[in-house]
């Protein structure tokens, strides 16, 4: 190869694995689902239930606190939320709090929910989003009427705890059944620690009140999910692992940057990864498939983007993709900025995004064909949670 001639992706790729397409497993709706759900699951085209949506069901409302570890895009959310409902249809005083880590993945999940909440009508069920976006009136009626209450650690250590004999936050403890946290996974080093304490706190309030909630969790696939909800919940907990979705046929592979040859042929160092993903995503745009590519930081976030959309200026009239079809997404744009994004990623106006670790935690922004790790993550947890966004859907 000349010196000045660069290697393809291909020629980069160190290691490829084909991970092949597995069948999913059903099981039967349990005897003891309320009718009402069972009629609701229908009506949205669910007629069988995953087996580790089964099982999730009949532990929890055998009243364990479980935690569940099965791959991203397995229906997780919808296996923690049935036993919820049932529970709600039974007794209409039932509170239930959702706690994420991020008010973005809140207010995503609370999107998710609206199907919910439409069908069974305010006269049955009523959830918000309760953090410091929320107007005060919403507040209100949340703290009031809300049965599933969707809220983050800062919301419960700064407003709920300090707050608990008054606003009504007395009747929501007094009648609390259920906690569920949701990625678990990145509750680790001092943040866990800090959210391992404040239910801590909430568990003495909550004896106060006479109630004993229950916790149900979910996690990304890691070595210990048990110790961790253990050390952050103080209860025991049995875990469900094995998966019943099914997955498509997924295409892994690990690009080793070429090496960065002096006057002499001698090699000096390795180039850049956001040059080479910057040189891999103008490709991905011409063949329309949709990506979400991963950066370490906000500022590799905005220099992905631009090194990608000068690609596409340099291609002019060559190239078929346009430059306004690729966006960066990061934590500190505004939440107006963030859902009109995610809208236009969903609609199709956006071939792909650019995102820091933001997006890893399963916020909803339609189907992705392929993802992109511009360096490793960190953790093997991250790994899969970010590379799990690509096929969620079938295909």
């Amino acid at each position: 190869m000349k010196k000045d001639e660069k290697m393809s992706i291909e020629d980069m790729t160190v290691y490829m694995r084909i991970v092949p397409e597995r069948k999913a497993s059903y099981a039967e709706f349990p005897d003891t689902m309320n009718d009402e759900i069972k009629e609701y699951l229908g009506k949205q085209g669910i007629n069988a239930l995953y087996t580790h949506q089964t099982e999730m069901f009949e532990k929890a409302g055998r009243g364990e606190n479980t935690v569940i570890t099965t791959s991203t895009a397995s229906g997780k959310t919808l296996a923690f939320l049935l036993p919820v409902l049932q529970k709600i249809l039974e007794d209409p005083l039932t509170r239930a709090i959702f706690v994420y880590p991020t008010k973005a993945l809140a207010s995503d999940q609370y999107r998710s929910l609206q199907p919910v909440l439409e069908y069974f009508g305010e006269g049955k069920i009523q959830a918000g989003v309760y953090d410091g976006d929320t107007m005060p009136a919403e507040r209100s009626r949340i703290r009031k009427s809300a049965n599933i209450i969707l809220t983050n650690p800062e919301m419960l250590n700064s407003a709920f705890l300090p707050n608990h004999s008054k606003y009504g936050f007395d009747f929501i403890f007094a009648n609390l059944r259920y906690i569920v946290i949701d990625e678990l996974h990145s509750y680790r080093g001092a943040f866990g620690a800090h959210l391992a304490n404040i239910f801590r706190r909430m568990y003495r309030i909550c004896q106060y009140y006479h109630s004993s909630p229950q916790f149900l969790c979910s996690s990304a696939t890691i070595a210990n999910p048990l110790e961790l909800a253990e050390k952050i919940c103080g209860r025991s907990f049995i875990n469900i692992a094995r998966s019943g979705a099914g997955i498509s046929e997924r295409i892994y592979c690990l690009v080793q940057p070429e090496e960065k040859l002096n006057k002499d042929g001698i090699p000096y160092g390795k180039e850049s990864v956001i040059n080479v993903a910057a040189d891999l995503l103008p490709q991905l745009m011409e063949r329309r498939e949709s990506f979400l590519a991963f950066a370490r930081s906000r500022k590799n976030v905005e220099i992905l983007v631009k090194e990608t959309r000068d690609h596409l200026d340099a291609a002019g009239f060559l190239g078929t993709a346009r430059k306004e079809e690729i966006s960066g997404y990061r934590g500190s744009y505004t939440p107006l900025e963030r859902k009109s994004i995610e809208q236009r990623m969903i609609s199709g106006d956006l071939l792909g995004l650019v995102s820091t670790n933001a997006l890893e935690l399963g916020i909803d922004i339609g189907k992705i064909s392929t993802t992109v790790l511009a360096g490793y993550p960190g953790t093997r947890a991250s790994f899969w949670q970010q590379t799990g966004r690509a096929g969620r859907g079938s295909g």
